[in-house]
């Protein structure tokens, strides 16, 4: 008997179960996700459940993490429920996409994101959130959805870095179309779990393919359009055009090229938008810290306009914004699918079983952080984040499929955070901070209206 063979015998097949009812999952899943996680996930490091007749593995241990996630990577792959609930609008791009057809769109677009590259678009984030600076002056002292001006701001950014101006798609409209898609996707998650038909109707259903269909056709003009008038701009648009398969040789088909649009236009401006949003709402309920952050922009600026050189300098800032991560991580959980048996933690994992990395619940592990629903962005020094597991802090998800534009969704969000506190101040207006709803992206549970102050 070979050695591989005489270790499967010692490996554990049977799991200590966490109680789950299906009914209850499927309708915490409906309302958010959230509430679907065992209560067990903050204190225990691994923890399994089964309902609706799978098994479910929740890692919420660093060292376990690394181990599925990286040592494993092969043997996971994203999963029917990620299909369901994204693909529709994703199809096959860098987010949604598996194994080699991954591989290759990885590659293609890795160029977009260098530091040297990242560099050059500092001055066009500044000039975003000026504009936004701007128009809140024309406000006064008055109140904003903060919420919806990130998603504004963001939205700027990445139609100026990555498309070279958009061929005027419609914001307004962009930015509700991706709302819509995204409100259903507990249905989604819930029907995926039973395994229903694709086809079965729920609420929302029209509206989100609807907006599917708005999002991806003004995609498909722009991508048309630069196809007739070809020009030399050095935007994701014309690397995805002219990507090729260093195997095959082939190309992006329009659909390919409007999968990974679609991919870095809802994900890559929400996600910061709504960091944006949960970061001014922590600061104004903290105004020693906000104080600390104001004064790190005085001192860097010299009370000069901010402007490209700053950014990296903003240490504290950054730091405040990492924290408001950790507390409301964008992308809150995240679900593989075993592909294969493998080994994970003493345990022979079997095919078919579902992975989830609760995210959420790892930012908020009582093992892992002192104080866990603290506001401290000094956990974040470097001294600090130097001593802990690099996986007890994920942000932006972990191992190979780390989400490729993390380093620019950080330096955005520093450049926005420093323009805008510069010269407004925000307030809170309700007593109470909003509860956060996962719909895929951590939302609040009602518009954040915060009140305007000028400087």
């Amino acid at each position: 008997m070979d050695s591989s063979a005489q270790n499967d015998r010692t490996l554990k097949t049977t799991f200590p179960l966490t109680p789950q009812s299906t009914l209850a999952t499927l309708l915490a899943i409906v309302r958010n996700p959230l509430d679907a996680l065992p209560p067990s996930v903050f204190t225990e490091p691994l923890v399994f459940s089964k309902s609706a007749g799978e098994l479910k593995v929740y890692l919420a241990d660093p060292a376990l993490i690394h181990e599925a996630l990286v040592k494993n990577a092969e043997a996971l792959g994203k999963g029917d429920q990620v299909r369901r609930a994204l693909g529709p609008a994703l199809g096959q791009g860098l987010l949604t996409a598996d194994g080699a057809h991954w591989k290759w769109q990885r590659q293609s677009v890795a160029g977009a994101f260098r530091h040297d590259k990242l560099l050059e678009l500092q001055p066009t984030m500044i000039a975003a959130a000026r504009r936004t600076r701007d128009r809140w002056i024309g406000v006064g002292n008055g109140t904003v959805d903060v919420s919806h001006e990130m998603m504004r701001t963001t939205f700027d950014i990445i139609v100026e870095t990555m498309m070279s101006g958009g061929h005027g798609i419609d914001v307004g409209r962009v930015e509700k179309g991706i709302s819509d898609f995204l409100k259903p996707t507990g249905w989604t998650f819930a029907l995926g779990l039973l395994h229903a038909p694709e086809w079965i109707p729920y609420p929302g259903r029209g509206k989100a393919e609807a907006a599917v269909a708005f999002l991806r056709s003004s995609l498909l003009s722009v991508i048309e359009e630069r196809r007739k008038h070809p020009d030399g701009r050095h935007d994701l648009v014309n690397m995805l055009l002219s990507a090729s398969d260093p195997e095959s040789g082939r190309r992006m088909s329009d659909r390919e090229v409007v999968d990974n649009l679609m991919t870095f236009i809802t994900a890559g401006h929400e996600t910061t938008a709504l960091g944006l949003a949960w970061t001014f709402g922590l600061l104004a309920r903290h105004p020693q810290i906000e104080g600390k952050v104001l004064a790190e922009i005085d001192v860097v600026t010299m009370g000069e306009p901010v402007d490209a050189e700053h950014v990296s300098k903003l240490v504290y800032t950054r730091q405040a914004f990492s924290e408001a991560m950790r507390l409301y991580p964008p992308a809150p959980i995240i679900t593989r699918t075993a592909l294969e048996d493998f080994e994970l933690g003493g345990y022979l994992i079997p095919a078919g079983t579902v992975m989830i990395v609760p995210i959420y619940a790892v930012h908020h592990h009582a093992s892992l952080w002192s104080d866990p629903e603290a506001f401290d962005p000094d956990r974040f020094s470097p001294e600090a984040a130097k001593a802990r597991h690099r996986y007890a802090y994920m942000p932006f998800g972990a191992g190979p499929r780390v989400c490729i534009g993390n380093a620019f969704a950080v330096m955005e969000a520093v450049a926005i955070l420093a323009v805008l506190l510069q010269k407004v101040r925000l307030t809170t207006i309700e007593p109470e901070p909003p509860k956060p709803v996962m719909k895929v992206t951590l939302r609040s549970n009602r518009p954040q209206r915060m009140n305007l102050i000028l400087r």
